[in-house]
């Protein structure tokens, strides 16, 4: 987890490694930008921390944990804090009580500094015109952009582009590439293998270490492209029909291939245990991977619990082709995006999952075991888990066999076990 020093005597905050030296007794810590920037702190030039991964620590419960995916997915954007408590079942002060006493920041702050710290990494990355990044980054108009980047930057979006450095530009023949930061260690390889194995022909595909998909945008059809990049940032290609809320794009991007949340609490626990110490030593840096979209991953779940691997990517390619929307010319094997739930209601094996989602009597964002008791209505218990794994439960377990000592960090435990057997 990445650590932020704020010097009280110059009001700047830096990333591990900055070589600013003040005096012990003049800096605090926070464990994520936003909480330094709330207490009137300002990101430092020389090492900008908004470059690196600010996720959320592991050990937070899991109703904050829940709070910030919603936030990721843009629940922010058009409503505010009580509609984020109403979605979780608590109150919007019990939510911001949550919020401040493991963050260090309310909901709204949080989102807020999200949306500065994108807004600059376009800034540096790319050739979008001003406009673009802010509305790209999720901001409602040019004059709360401005304020926002004036506040937490010191300076205006014009300003910052002017600063950036010759080898922050991305050059692109196609899309918009970004950088996608996490904090080491992370495992690609393992990454790939795994989204490889549960790949849906037509909607998703990897090959030479580049994961590829379609995806859909109010209707619109889109591709993503992740690879490695550095040492500590992967590459995402995004074609798109549009930029505003790229950034919900790029974030859901991430939450997909486990990058959203550090797991130093699990890794640490399982390190501790005898069988899975072992494949922890070999691979310290495999994640939980995530999710583009919820249901899709709940079908995908669903059909391989009832078929053997071949059959089942059989039948997920027939389901695409016969009810997906058709997205030509793509090539590596891409050729439609995923049908949503009203689609799919008289579908073969997923019709009843499909009208308990497009009823709303399935909802999946839930917490652990209520989500896998309404998934197990339509499906079996080790489906239900591996949706729920997916779906960000880091104590789920899709897997046989006895598991209370991995508690509360199963999910991870079962992609360790699930990639070490593939």
């Amino acid at each position: 987890m990445t650590t932020y020093s704020a010097v009280r005597t110059t009001g700047i905050y830096c990333r591990p490694g900055c070589g600013a030296k003040p005096l012990a007794e003049n800096v605090s810590t926070f464990e994520l930008p936003a909480a330094a920037e709330a207490a009137g702190y300002r990101a430092c030039l020389r090492c900008r921390p908004y470059r690196v991964a600010g996720t959320v620590a592991d050990e937070a419960p899991e109703l904050v944990c829940r709070a910030v995916r919603l936030i990721i997915a843009g629940l922010l954007d058009e409503s505010g804090e009580e509609a984020l408590g109403a979605r979780l079942g608590v109150s919007a002060r019990h939510l911001r009580r949550m919020f401040s006493e493991h963050l260090g920041v309310t909901p709204d702050q949080f989102a807020r500094s999200r949306r500065a710290h994108f807004a600059r990494r376009l800034l540096d990355d790319t050739d979008l015109g001003i406009a673009e990044i802010a509305f790209a980054s999720g901001f409602g108009s040019l004059r709360q952009f401005n304020r926002a980047m004036r506040e937490i930057f010191r300076a205006s979006p014009r300003e910052l582009r002017d600063r950036r450095r010759r080898g922050d530009r991305l050059a692109a023949d196609g899309g918009l590439v970004l950088r996608l930061p996490f904090t080491p260690p992370y495992d690609w390889e393992a990454m790939c293998a795994f989204l490889h194995a549960r790949a849906i022909p037509g909607v998703e595909s990897v090959e030479g270490g580049v994961y590829r998909r379609t995806i859909s945008i109010d209707g619109e059809p889109g591709v993503l492209e992740l690879g490695a990049g550095g040492d500590d940032h992967l590459l995402l290609r995004a074609h798109l029909p549009f930029w505003e809320g790229v950034m919900h794009v790029v974030d859901r991007a991430a939450c997909l291939v486990g990058l959203d949340c550090e797991p130093v609490s699990a890794r640490g626990h399982l390190a501790a245990d005898p069988e899975f110490g072992p494949l922890v030593a070999a691979r310290p840096g495999v994640r939980v991977p995530g999710a583009w979209g919820p249901f899709e991953v709940a079908v995908s779940a669903v059909v391989r619990a009832e078929l053997p691997p071949e059959d089942a990517s059989e039948a997920l390619h027939k389901l695409v082709q016969v009810y997906g929307v058709p997205v030509p010319g793509l090539g590596h094997g891409l050729t439609h995006a995923f049908p949503g739930p009203a689609a799919l209601t008289d579908a073969e094996l997923v019709g009843p999952l499909a009208r308990e989602v497009a009823d709303g009597n399935i909802v999946l964002d839930g917490d652990l075991e209520p989500l896998v008791r309404s998934l197990e209505t339509v499906t079996s218990n080790r489906a239900a888990q591996e949706i729920a794994l997916r779906l960000g439960a880091r104590d789920a377990w899709p897997l046989p066999g006895e598991s209370e000592r991995l508690n509360p960090w199963r999910s991870l435990a079962a992609v360790y076990q699930l990639t070490n057997a593939s």
